[in-house]
């Protein structure tokens, strides 16, 4: 263009319609560019027409002022002429008036589709062209329209139809693609925000570029995460069916799940929770729930504020918390401190308490309560529930609680220990009693502070009654391995005659098993010791020996008890001159139950020091025992005629003193079984060391028998 030359452009404004699918304006303009000369006349002209461009209304809603929005649109835009206000202004009184397509559609669907199955097969038909095209990637609020559409997915007699146009894995692989986008514009976002803050914060530029990426970023979140809301909500109803959750599990639903549990969206979470909670049901889900982490990106949802997030959090995390393995992560990522803290909530505090109850089955865990108030509340809640019979739940969780020592030690601050008997002994509740036998169990100041309740428990067990609650008594007073309470309340001599009675009479074993084990307790007691042997318990002891020698655990207990009642003369007596009780022990000595070999041991050599002409036959008994792999050998080998001597000519070779003590050349004798094998047992000042339990009793019934779990279990619905 000439220096004396000047141009000239001119907007034509043509039709002003509105977009059917968003908020916005379509304007169509033509374009005249003209270069004029000195004398203004048009030297060159050039026409340019069917121009559009679109006018996005993001503002608009229904309390939008229209007329001053029609001044703006038509002040910014300098392609629409002044004389268009009118039109302008009709149309966007229109855009704010009108429905979209999509929900008139979906009113449709809902209304009618339920009554005719043809309607939705003709839709679905006409629709493949999106639904197996690619478009969807195109338009985030078109996919989530369209699906948005398929609403009669909550209802089940469609869902052949869904299943068959393969509705459910295009959903599927719309999310994966949109949970890859979503990672694109956490870099993107990162990378920008790096560039503001760490190279130059000042720079007005970055700040208004990070801003902008922000601003984008929250926007296209939005519309997202209602895509995937709607897209989870299709599967979940299509879930109904096991194998199409099936085919959904092998296409990695659970980890597009755990995935979103990232987003800060609480109607989304609330759908991604449900779908997980659902899946936890089967051990493969779970299985992959445990692997990604769940129990972690569950953690920051317990306290949250939204109160159907929460419940719905915590009984997938109810759910989860069958597995054992995931009881050391809740502790870990510090669930634990937060759910004691809802046992408070009476919205919340009846499913928060079986999570922790399940963490309390496991020993390693359960010492983790006590540093937490858990123990306190329930403590509280245990006294606020007056005359009537405590929640199986909640008294469940005390009794394994109680099973650890510290724990046990906070129960019996103050008056504990004063108020739970109390409660126990009036209203005969075994439960209680349970709990209250677990903290007996301890050893230390504990034990000590049953002194007081000994006659209180003893006058129980002579009481008819309910025999469970007798049970837990037995086995509480059994547990008070501290002679001086027996002799100080002078409680035992009346319920001798009990104990001799329940031992012959046929009760149930569990309650005769108890007697066993309490006159092992007593038998420590010297003067206890001898109400018994005058009683004439000892026989009978020795008749249910013969009764239930296919128990053994009924075996050690009562082979404990003699070997208590041989350290006082009064009953060893009895033991060693009246009864054969030492031959049961010389039988037993061999018996594959390490326990039971282990205190026959220890009882036979008790016997064999006091009572010489036992201690022969006990001698005896061990020397052929240890050469019975070779004598049986000797006795079975016939001897040939052309070999008179099995080891040569030399008929002494049998009289060598060391051949029944040597293992050259013999078969390996059972191991454990070695001529030092009982030498390792040797009693020193009453106590052996070989046996486990408290005070070197055998591990008794309560807490490791098959059919008597060691905490009390509960039903409960996942």
């Amino acid at each position: 263009m000439q220096p004396d030359e000047s141009q000239y452009l001119n907007c034509r404004t043509g039709d002003i319609d509105v977009q059917p699918t968003e908020k916005a304006l379509g304007v169509h303009y033509d374009v005249e560019a003209s270069i004029l000369g000195e004398t203004c006349n048009a030297r060159h002209e050039e026409k340019k027409s069917a121009r559009k461009c679109n006018i996005r209304l993001r503002s608009l809603n229904a309390s939008t002022d229209i007329s001053a929005l029609a001044r703006k649109v038509v002040e910014e835009c300098k392609v629409i002429h002044p004389s268009k206000l009118a039109e302008v202004e009709h149309l966007l009184l229109y855009l704010q008036n009108r429905k979209k397509p999509s929900s008139k559609c979906k009113y449709l669907f809902k209304t009618y589709f339920p009554m005719n199955h043809f309607l939705v097969d003709f839709y679905m038909s006409n629709s493949q062209s999106f639904y197996f095209s690619n478009d969807w990637k195109h338009s985030v609020e078109l996919a989530t329209t369209l699906i948005n559409i398929l609403c009669f997915s909550s209802f089940s007699q469609f869902h052949g139809l869904i299943t068959h146009y393969k509705i459910g894995a295009l959903c599927m692989n719309i999310i994966e693609h949109e949970l890859k986008k979503y990672d694109l514009w956490q870099d993107e976002l990162e990378k920008k925000s790096k560039a503001f803050i760490l190279f130059d914060p000042e720079n007005q530029r970055l700040r208004k570029e990070h801003e902008k990426t922000l601003k984008k970023y929250q926007s296209l979140l939005v519309k997202q995460e209602q895509l995937l809301r709607v897209a989870f909500y299709l599967l979940l109803n299509l879930s109904e069916d096991t194998r199409t959750e099936l085919k959904m599990r092998n296409k990695n639903i659970v980890h597009l799940l755990v995935k979103s549990l990232e987003r800060d969206n609480e109607e989304l979470l609330v759908l991604v929770v449900c779908f997980l909670k659902k899946l936890s049901i089967f051990l493969e889900n779970k299985n992959d729930m445990a692997e990604m982490d769940t129990v972690k990106k569950l953690a920051r949802l317990v306290s949250c504020e939204d109160e159907e997030l929460m419940n719905i959090t915590l009984r997938l995390l109810h759910n989860l918390s069958f597995d054992t393995g995931l009881h050391t992560k809740i502790v870990h990522v510090g669930l634990l401190r937060k759910l004691t803290d809802l046992l408070g909530d009476d919205t919340h505090k009846h499913i928060a308490m079986r999570i922790p109850y399940h963490i309390s089955v496991d020993d390693k865990s359960k010492s983790m309560f006590a540093y937490t108030d858990c123990i306190p509340q329930l403590m509280q809640m245990v006294f606020e529930h007056g005359e009537e019979r405590i929640d199986t739940e909640l008294i469940s969780f005390c009794i394994n609680l109680a099973a650890n020592k510290t724990n046990a030690q906070i129960i019996c601050e103050g008056n504990g220990l004063k108020m739970l008997m109390k409660r126990a002994l009036k209203l005969k509740d075994p439960l209680l009693m349970k709990m209250i036998r677990n903290i007996s169990q301890h050893d230390g100041p504990l034990k000590q502070l049953f002194i007081d309740y000994v006659g209180y428990l003893a006058a129980q067990i002579k009481q008819e009654g309910d025999e469970e609650f007798v049970i837990e008594c037995l086995g509480t007073m059994a547990n008070l391995t501290i002679p001086v309470e027996l002799k100080t309340n002078n409680c035992f001599t009346p319920n001798c005659r009990y104990l001799k009675v329940k031992v012959k009479c046929s009760a149930e074993d569990d309650l005769i098993l108890e007697v066993v084990i309490m006159i092992g307790t007593v038998s420590m007691d010297n003067s206890c010791a001898v109400v018994l042997a005058k009683s004439g318990i000892i026989s009978a002891l020795i008749e249910l020996l013969n009764a239930q020698q296919e128990d053994d655990e009924f075996v050690c207990q009562i082979i404990y008890v003699f070997y208590q009642m041989v350290f006082h003369q009064a009953t060893r007596d009895v033991i060693i001159k009246d009864t054969q009780a030492p031959a049961y022990l010389i039988d037993l000595m061999h018996d594959k139950n390490v326990e039971i070999r282990q205190v026959c041991d220890n009882t036979l050599d008790i016997i064999a020091e006091y009572d010489e002409e036992w201690g022969k036959k006990i001698q005896s008994e061990k020397f052929r025992w240890h050469n019975s792999q070779w004598l049986e050998m000797v006795e079975s080998r016939q001897m040939e005629d052309a070999e008179p001597y099995l080891y040569g000519d030399e008929p002494g070779a049998l009289e060598q003193p060391d051949l029944f003590y040597s293992t050259d050349g013999m078969m390996a004798p059972e191991p454990g079984l070695s001529p030092d094998f009982y030498s390792q047992f040797h009693s020193q000042n009453g106590d052996f060391n070989t046996c486990s339990g408290a005070d070197g009793r055998p591990a008794t019934a309560y807490g490791f028998r098959p059919d008597e779990p060691f905490f009390h279990s509960y039903s409960s619905t996942r």
